[in-house]
């Protein structure tokens, strides 16, 4: 029975790294790449709808960073025209709604934390044009636009830049992700916010106290905009030492009893392949701000093991109609009511 509902499901995965992985190698491996290792691993685990970060590691910033985010994007433009068959590299709701019925995985363009940007508000619309449609404004560490959840001891808003960019995600009808952003950067955008914004990959603060959480009071803010939180999966954000499914579904529990069932959806953060591939040997961490880098929860270590979830949520007793909206339902509803629609004027 839970393979069936997961079968019909509309599986959105609103964070998964895995441009990093294919922008490491060489341009005319992307394309192949992806379709020998990355898109069985989608159609295993029945992904319909997948948001691609550009995420900018270390190395390349801040020099590079510009040179890389277009690096990344142009690798998603190739993976999507050279694989059309598989996937459409999305623009609107309504295009998001069409590769879905076509069975086709609906891929969204992201940029996680923005260095590449640097302080020039313009170039989010510069970005816009080439697809993005997502974005961050801040990862661990301090931004133009404000501090990423590592620095939270600071107790900073955002800055004046990170309220113009806030206007003018709105303006363009790029969706604002407050995931990384610091506890009082994401107060402040939930202040500013007059569209819905979302949570890309984040759990849930009142069960595991780690600054890559939401407060309760967070997830009840991002709902009243009509946004989505979605869970995120890495085991050492969720608790110190049950590493287990059951610990995951606790998240997923907790935030539909704070914001509401309708507002909650799944942001996996699956790195472990992703790491893997971009990280030196000599180099592995062995921690990331503060908590194990090299600890999955059993199966779930990559897109493959998603119908688990769906096994995991029935046996809770979950209705079918609550596991249909957290699986995806939720991300493809607000895609599709704001994605690449403009707003207001600035």
């Amino acid at each position: 029975m839970s393979l069936d509902l997961h079968r019909r499901a509309v599986v959105a995965d609103a964070h998964n790294d895995l441009l990093c992985s294919v922008a490491s190698r060489e341009p005319d491996e992307w394309s192949e790449y992806f379709r020998a290792q990355w898109l069985p691993q989608l159609h295993a685990g029945g992904v319909d709808l997948q948001i691609l970060p550009v995420f900018i590691d270390d190395q390349y910033r801040p020099e590079g960073a510009l040179r890389r985010t277009l690096r990344m994007i142009e690798a998603a433009h190739r993976i999507a025209e050279d694989n059309a068959d598989a996937v459409s590299l999305c623009l609107t709701g309504t295009e998001v709604d069409g590769a879905i019925e076509e069975g086709r995985i609906a891929l969204v363009l992201a940029l996680e934390g923005m260095p590449g940007i640097g302080d020039d508000v313009e170039l989010l619309e510069t970005v816009h044009r080439l697809g993005v449609r997502v974005g961050s404004i801040a990862h661990f560490g301090r931004s133009a636009f404000g501090d990423g959840s590592g620095e939270d001891a600071a107790g900073s808003r955002l800055t004046r830049t990170g309220v113009r960019a806030v206007a003018e995600m709105e303006r363009i009808g790029m969706l604002f992700d407050v995931s990384h952003l610091g506890s009082g950067g994401v107060d402040h955008v939930l202040e500013l916010a007059t569209r819905p914004v979302m949570a890309t990959h984040s759990s849930a603060r009142a069960l595991f106290d780690h600054h890559r959480n939401l407060t309760d009071e967070q997830a009840r803010g991002i709902a009243a905009t009509g946004g989505v939180v979605c869970v995120n999966f890495f085991a050492a954000y969720l608790h110190e030492s049950a590493y287990t499914i059951d610990t995951l579904l606790d998240h997923f529990e907790h935030l539909v009893g704070v914001a509401g069932v309708e507002h909650v959806g799944m942001g996996p953060d699956f790195v472990r392949e992703v790491l893997a591939d971009t990280t030196a040997p000599c180099c592995v961490q062995d921690t990331v701000e503060g908590v194990p880098a090299d600890v999955y929860l059993p199966g779930l270590d990559g897109p493959a093991g998603l119908p688990l979830v769906t096994e995991a949520l029935l046996g809770r007793g979950w209705g079918e109609a609550d596991i249909l909206a957290v699986l995806g339902g939720n991300v493809q509803r607000l895609l599709r009511a704001e994605l690449g629609v403009a707003g207001r004027p600035a």
